[in-house]
C-alpha cells in the first residue's frame, strides 16, 4: 500500500488517497478513475510528497521515549498509592474540605485529596491556604 497526497487542479483541493501500488494510481488516473471529492474533477496530480521512513534510530528513540513513559507512570502509580493509603479521599468537596481543616484549629485531621477547579485551587491559593496539583492516572486507563 502506498499514500499519496494528491491535488485538484480544478479547485485546488489537496487530499490523501491509498493505492495498492504506484503502478496501480498510474492506471486509474490513464483510465480516468480518479475524481475530486469537493468538485468531481478528473483533473487530480500527485504532489510533492517526503516519504516517511523508519529506520532503526528512529525505532531507538521511540522505544527510550517509552521507557521514560513507563518510568514515570510508574512513579504517579506509587505516588498515588501513598496519597490513597495516607490522606482522607473528599471527592469533589476538596475546596470546602481545605477551608475547613484550615479555619478550624480544633479540627485535627489526616490530608485530604480529591477534585477543585483551577478557580477554586486560586481562591485558596489566596487564602494562604497551600493545596497541590497532582498528576492522576485511572488505573483502568492503559
Amino acid at each position: 500500500m502506498i499514500k499519496y497526497k494528491l491535488l485538484c487542479k480544478n479547485c485546488d483541493l489537496k487530499f490523501d488517497s491509498w493505492f495498492a501500488s504506484s503502478n496501480e494510481y498510474e492506471k486509474l488516473k490513464k483510465k480516468k478513475l480518479l475524481s475530486c471529492h469537493k468538485c468531481n474533477s478528473i483533473k487530480i496530480e500527485k504532489t510533492i510528497m517526503a516519504p516517511q521512513l523508519i529506520n532503526s534510530k528512529l525505532r531507538a528513540d521511540v522505544k527510550i521515549n517509552l521507557g521514560k513513559h513507563n518510568k514515570v507512570k510508574k512513579t504517579i502509580m506509587e505516588y498515588q498509592k501513598f496519597i490513597k493509603k495516607n490522606f482522607e479521599y473528599v471527592g469533589n468537596n476538596f475546596a470546602y474540605e481545605a477551608r475547613s481543616v484550615h479555619y478550624n484549629s480544633k479540627k485535627k485531621s489526616k490530608g485530604i485529596y480529591g477534585s477543585a477547579s483551577k478557580e477554586d485551587l486560586k481562591e485558596l491559593k489566596e487564602e494562604g491556604i497551600d493545596a497541590q496539583i497532582i498528576p492522576w492516572i485511572d488505573e483502568n486507563e492503559n
